[in-house]
Parts: C-alpha cells; sequence; structure tokens
C-alpha cells in the first residue's frame, strides 16, 4: 500500500478534509475542500506533496467552497456525472464519474462507489482498506435525507452497499459527528443503527421521524436491544 489518510479538521467547523497520499508518487488528492483553503495547502506543503486532484463526495458548500481557490495548474476535478446538476458553479471542465469508475492515482486507483440519498448523486472514494463516505455515513450516523434532492429510501440502498465492505474497512467521514474520528465497517455494522437496520420501511421510518428526536451528538453506539425498543419492534 502506497497510500495514506491525512485527516484535517477546521478551526471553527466540524467538517473533516481528508488527504490521500501516495507516498511514491508524492501526489496529493483532497477530498471535500471547504473553509481554508490556506490551511489544506499548508498541510500538502508541510507533507511534501503536490496537489493533482480533487475529489467531492457531494456539492453542498460546506463541502465545496475551498475548490475555486486550489482547482488551478495540473488539478484535476472530479464529481459524479449524477451530482453535477446540482452545483451550478461546477467548472465545466470537471470530469464526471459513474458507480465502478476507477481513478488512477500514484501506483493504485480509487473506486467509485455511487451513494445517493443525501444528495442526488453523492459517492464515496474507495482506496485499498479505505473509504472516504463524506455525508453519506458518520461514525455512528448518517447523513440527513430531509433536504432538496435527499431520499430516505435511496440512502438505505446506499448503505447496503458499503455493509457488503470487508469489514476491516477504515472509513473517513464528513463530519466529526460521533465519539471517534473514524471508524471501521466491521464496528459500525455492529452499533451504528442506521446500518443495524435491514427493513427498508424500518430505515425510512427511523431517518424520518425518530433518529432526530432519540440521539444527539456525539453519536456512539448503540445495542440491539435498545434499537428494538426504540423502533417499537422489541
Amino acid at each position: 500500500m502506497n497510500h495514506e489518510i491525512i485527516q484535517l479538521i477546521v478551526t471553527g467547523h466540524d467538517n473533516f478534509i481528508h488527504l490521500i497520499a501516495d507516498r511514491n508518487s508524492g501526489e496529493a488528492a483532497v477530498v471535500d475542500p471547504a473553509w481554508d483553503y490556506e490551511a489544506i495547502t499548508a498541510a500538502i506543503g508541510e507533507q511534501g506533496l503536490t496537489l493533482t486532484t480533487i475529489l467531492l463526495t457531494h456539492t453542498h458548500y460546506d463541502h465545496v467552497n475551498a475548490v475555486a481557490a486550489l482547482y488551478q495548474g495540473q488539478v484535476s476535478l472530479f464529481l459524479s456525472e449524477a451530482e453535477y446538476p446540482c452545483w451550478p458553479d461546477c467548472p465545466q471542465d470537471a470530469i464526471l464519474l459513474g458507480e465502478g469508475d476507477r481513478i488512477p492515482f500514484g501506483g493504485e486507483a480509487i473506486r467509485v462507489i455511487m451513494t445517493p440519498g443525501h444528495t442526488p448523486g453523492g459517492c464515496c472514494y474507495h482506496i485499498g482498506d479505505d473509504l472516504i463516505t463524506g455525508d453519506t455515513l458518520f461514525v455512528y450516523g448518517c447523513g440527513r435525507a430531509d433536504l432538496p434532492g435527499g431520499d430516505a429510501r435511496q440512502l438505505f440502498h446506499s448503505l447496503q452497499k458499503l455493509k457488503r465492505l470487508p469489514p476491516q474497512t477504515r472509513i473517513w467521514v464528513g463530519h466529526h459527528y460521533g465519539v471517534a474520528r473514524k471508524s471501521t465497517i466491521g464496528e459500525q455494522l455492529a452499533h451504528n443503527p442506521f446500518l443495524m437496520i435491514d427493513n427498508e420501511t424500518d430505515f425510512i421510518r427511523y431517518r424520518r421521524d425518530i433518529a432526530g428526536k432519540t440521539r444527539k451528538a456525539p453519536y456512539g453506539p448503540i445495542g440491539r436491544e435498545a434499537l428494538a425498543d426504540t423502533l417499537g419492534n422489541g
């Protein structure tokens, strides 16, 4: 494995910004750059890297507002084709992605997993044992589905995809809403209520009507009995 994930959090905000660093080539990809492009640039420089790639999981303002400052020179910008219409300011030469596409990066490839639900064209980026999830999946939580373009049913099926990844897969999430900064698919399968619910109807009801009333950040693990009681299935 040549790559390393470097996690940044901007002062005054709860967004995580992730750098994918390829130590052999010296390339850096930044995922969802926002709020403080100078801090992002400084981190890249401190690591002795050169920015070549910007990856967007989705185009909400709090995930893209540093793109314009970073998108210059020999930098490529990637987002999903389904997300492109959601961002009026998207550069016309952005490279549009779909399910299963692979982005060459250093000596590896970053695989695209389409995960709509929080937004119409949300996606995750999978490289080696690392998954960058944006606002699809949080540590012991998941993204909202009640914003414009959101769809709880789509979100349920997107999470089903992620559940099939190897349990040792490390997840790197879009916001610091949980009790830890990162986790694994295995840990989330065991204790994240949004991954523990296997029934679409129960998931939609929980996401829309129950979770916001029964849970508060920082989100922590939940047991199956407690979840069943909350759902009224105990």
